[in-house]
This record gives structure tokens, sequence and C-alpha cells, in this order.
């Protein structure tokens, strides 16, 4: 009697086999490397919304500068590279700043991995817009983590 209970108990007893153990190994560490593939991801983009909201900041502080300024030079106006002293659109033309500088022209280092350009199209006369006289004016700020990043307005002659 004693050997048949132990025979029974033995039977339910049941544990697992290697090849079981080896398998369910396998599959546990493929499913984290692809969490912990994701988590690295995640860590190594989680600045670049930041980036790019400072990009956009940088582009639009240059756009409101520049159309604030008069549609052409006044008369005796400034025609030199001095920031500080532009007094209308077309001082803008061709503006490469490799680091970003306010409206005096003072570089603003907290700013340093970002380069702005600056291009006016048209004419002296300018370009039409429904018979309006205009310049397109675009800004393109670059990162090295995102690329180019480009805000085009226009400034009419109202």
């Amino acid at each position: 009697m004693r050997d048949s209970i132990a025979n029974s108990f033995h039977k339910c007893q049941r544990g697992l086999t290697l090849v079981e153990l080896i398998v369910s190994m396998v599959i546990i560490s493929v499913a984290l490397g692809g969490v912990l593939m994701v988590m690295n991801f995640t860590v190594s983009h989680s600045a670049d919304p930041m980036i790019q909201h400072q990009a956009v900041a940088i582009a639009e502080a240059y756009m409101e500068e520049i159309v604030l300024q008069r549609y052409s030079d006044p008369i005796g106006g400034y025609s030199g590279s001095n920031r500080a002293l532009f007094d209308d659109v077309d001082d803008y033309k061709s503006l490469p700043d490799t680091v970003v500088r306010d409206q005096n022209g003072i570089e603003i280092s907290q700013l340093s991995g970002y380069a702005v350009t600056v291009v006016v199209e048209g004419p002296p006369d300018g370009i039409s817009l429904n018979g309006v006289a205009a310049k397109k004016i675009t800004v393109t700020v670059n990162h090295s983590s995102m690329g180019d990043m480009a805000l085009v307005g226009y400034r009419t002659d109202y």
C-alpha cells in the first residue's frame, strides 16, 4: 500500500525539463530585449520636442524682428552689416548666423547648438500678392539633431 501511495505521489509531482526551461528563458529574454529597445529609443529621443520647440521660437523671433522693419530702405537709410542698425527688410538678405543672436547682434550663448539663415526674396519692388507689393522672408533654423526647420512669411508694402 505504501508503494502505491508513493508511486501516485510521484506521478502527481511533475517538474520542468531542461528543454522547457531553456525555451522559456529564450522567450523571456526576447520580450525583455524588445522592451529595452523601446526604452532606449524613447530616452534617446526625449529631448527632440524641446529642440524643435526652441527652433520654432528662434525662427519666430527672427521673423518678428524682420517683419517689423520698413518695407523699403528709407532715404539715407543704413546698408551695412551691423544688425543693430538694420532699418528695412532688405538689410536681412542672406543673413547667416552661425549662432543665435538677439536684435542687437549679441550672441545668445545658451542657444549655441542652433544656426539661423535668413533669405529675403523679391526685387526692390518686391513680388505681387493679389496686386499688393510684398517680399517673401524665409527664416531657416538648423540644429545638429533635427536638421533644418523653415518659417516663411511675407512683408507687404502697406
